[in-house]
This record gives structure tokens, C-alpha cells and sequence, in this order.
């Protein structure tokens, strides 16, 4: 068991890593408020963008990080600007600071990550009511999202694996791993995992549902001091099981100069894939530059050259098409809207205790209400 020096100090750490970030820049004018979509349990925010259409357009959900909100991410992520490009809508669910000071979906929270409670039952209300109000085409509905965003998507696929048809996890955690603020952190930094036979039980205990299960891509930077990248890989093993996929992938290879790794259907078609990032912190990877740049770097929005939002809209078929508008005219239209709110940080060097050092870096990494 890890002593309480040790424990302090990884505490004190995270909340000065948070505390020497940024605000984010405002985002994209083109996010809408989304409003009367439900009970909404989990009192979130909603925000989409649907492109003009007589098509039936596939539906991609977006889930922010810690210390951001929608529209920063989207700027950041640049899932609007390619959604105008080539025809497709977005939603963007967002957390508010009474649900947790640091914008954090509580993805360690049982009560927000059961089906039909919570948050995960607000963004479920969030995606039926786009469904309703425009032509969504529903068996081709997406979930991805960074950090607790990314464990926030783990709980959604696992929830609701019937509305997706695939999931893209970026530094996030698997779904059921933590169920206390204490477990939350020690998942974190990949202590005290269970079997990924165990952890795919909570998958299938989540849900009625017997199958087919939506494809899974699992990005990780190999130097994130936030996520340890064992998570990646219980991700995985969480969903091999839960697919009966091998230990071993059919496809190893290398994308834009990253590790990539494919588990594969008996169709061919890939049903669960990595990206290792070499180098890469805490944060989404993205290209601003090349042909499949998208987005804009900012704190945890990481220029790595590689575009986790191009290739993951590529692998789930949003690209194909004839783009709708040139790259140029999209980016001119990529102005400012509102200005998120500043990154709220609790300094520990306040702390008059041990007891407020722990809860004020619980509060800044968004694991305590």
C-alpha cells in the first residue's frame, strides 16, 4: 500500500499541474444550446451543431475533459469544423461546476454512471432528442471523449452499447473500475485494476444487451503522468473479453509514426484498435497542420502530429463523402463565440492541514464534489 507522503505528493502534484493551466480559448460559433431534452437527472448542459440537409446525417458525441467545457474542446478537438466539412452533426454534453467544481464528468460515481440515472441518462435524453429533431441516422450514432470525458465515453458504451455503433476513448479509464474518490485516483495512476475477465463482467452487467457491441478505438500517450497508459490496456482487455476477441492483435503497424494496434472481426472489420503516442502528456493528440490537421493546440490539446479527431472520424466512415465546404472557408468560420469560464484551482500551499491538502487536490482533479 502506497504510504501517505507518497500519496500527499501525488495529490499536491496533480493539483499544481492543474493549477498551471490555462483557460482554454473560447470555441467555435457554431455550437447551438440544445434545451428541453428531458429530465436531464444529471442536470448537464448541451450543445450541437447540425449541418443544413435533406441527408440523414450520422450523429458524433463529444465529451470534454477536466477544467474544460464544450466549446473550448471543440475548438480544440475540431469536431464541428469537420462535421461542417463533410456533413455530419455534433453534440457536445457539458458538465456544470455545481455537479464538480472542475467541469469533471463523474465518471467514478455510480449514481451518474448507471443506466438510466445520472449523467449518462441526461446524454442518452440529449442524443433521443436530436434523433427526434433532426434526420440522425440512429445505427450511425458515435461517443468519444478526453479524460474523464474518456472514462465518461467508457460508461456510455458500456450503458448504452445499443445507441453506438463505436466509441473513441482518449486517456480515459474502463468502465466499472472505480467506485470511491480513493479507488478513482488509484485507477489513475493503474493501481488495483481487476482481471479484464472481471472488468468485462461490469460491461455486461451494465446493460441487457447481448451484442453486436460497438467498435472501440483507445488512444494513450505513453508519458501521461495524469492516466497511467496501463489504462489503455485494461480498456482493451475490458472489451476483448467482452467481444471474445484474442489476447493478441491481428495488426500491428505504425500511423503517422505511432504504435497502432488491431483486434479484428471474422469479417475483417476492425473491432477494437490502439494508439500509443510516443512522448504524449495528458491531452487529445492533434495535427494543425498536413492534410488531416483539425483542431487547435491549447492545455491538454497536444500538437503531436497526429489528428486523433481526423482518424477517428475517418475509421467510423464520416469522411468519405465529397467535402461540403473548402478547409479555408471552414477555419474562417471557427470565430470565437463565448468565453468559458476560468479554470477554477484550489492551491494546496493553502491547505492548513493534511486532511484540506488531500481534499483540496481531490477538488482540483475533480474527484471530490
Amino acid at each position: 500500500m502506497r504510504s501517505m507522503s507518497d500519496t500527499i505528493a501525488r495529490l499536491n502534484a496533480a493539483s499544481a499541474r492543474l493549477s498551471a493551466g490555462a483557460p482554454a480559448p473560447a470555441g467555435s460559433a457554431r455550437l447551438q444550446p440544445l434545451t428541453d431534452f428531458g429530465p436531464n437527472p444529471g442536470a448537464l448542459a448541451g450543445w450541437s451543431y447540425v449541418p443544413d440537409s435533406r441527408e440523414v446525417l450520422p450523429l458524433v458525441v463529444v465529451l470534454h475533459g477536466c477544467t474544460q467545457n464544450a466549446a473550448g474542446y471543440d475548438r480544440g478537438s475540431g469536431w464541428s469544423t469537420l462535421a461542417e466539412r463533410y456533413g455530419f452533426a455534433v453534440l457536445f454534453p457539458e458538465q456544470s461546476r455545481s455537479n464538480n467544481p472542475n467541469l469533471c464528468f463523474n465518471w467514478f460515481a455510480s449514481e451518474d454512471t448507471t443506466r438510466d440515472r445520472g449523467e449518462v441518462a441526461s446524454i442518452r435524453q440529449m442524443i433521443a432528442t436530436m434523433t427526434e429533431q433532426y434526420p440522425i441516422d440512429s445505427t450511425r450514432v458515435f461517443v468519444t471523449g478526453l479524460s474523464a470525458g474518456g472514462a465518461m465515453t467508457s460508461a456510455m458504451l458500456a450503458t448504452y452499447p445499443e445507441v453506438f455503433a463505436g466509441g473513441a476513448i482518449i486517456a480515459g479509464l474502463p468502465h466499472g473500475s472505480a467506485k470511491s474518490v480513493p479507488e478513482a485516483f488509484d485507477r489513475m495512476r493503474g493501481h488495483g485494476h481487476v482481471s479484464d475477465a472481471t472488468s468485462a463482467a461490469a460491461v455486461g452487467a451494465a446493460s441487457r444487451h447481448p451484442g453486436p457491441w460497438p467498435t472501440i478505438s483507445v488512444w494513450q500517450g505513453d508519458a501521461d503522468a495524469t492516466v497511467s497508459a496501463v489504462n489503455a490496456d485494461r480498456i482493451v482487455g475490458q472489451w476483448r473479453i467482452v467481444q471474445g476477441l484474442p489476447e493478441a492483435p491481428d495488426v500491428e503497424d505504425s500511423v503517422d509514426g505511432q504504435r497502432h494496434r488491431a483486434w479484428t472481426r471474422p469479417d475483417g472489420k476492425i473491432a477494437i484498435e490502439t494508439y500509443t503516442v510516443a512522448g504524449m502528456g495528458h491531452g487529445t493528440p492533434l495535427a494543425t497542420s498536413g492534410t488531416t490537421a483539425a483542431g487547435t493546440a491549447m492545455p491538454f490539446m497536444l500538437d503531436v502530429g497526429i489528428s486523433s479527431t481526423w482518424h477517428i472520424a475517418r475509421s467510423w466512415g464520416l469522411l468519405t463523402d465529397e467535402a461540403r465546404v473548402a478547409p479555408s472557408d471552414a477555419a474562417q468560420r471557427d470565430a470565437p463565440s463565448r468565453v468559458p469560464e476560468p479554470i477554477q484551482t484550489t492551491p494546496t500551499t493553502r491547505a492548513a492541514s493534511i486532511q484540506d491538502t488531500i481534499e483540496a487536490a481531490l477538488r482540483s482533479a475533480g474527484l471530490m464534489r
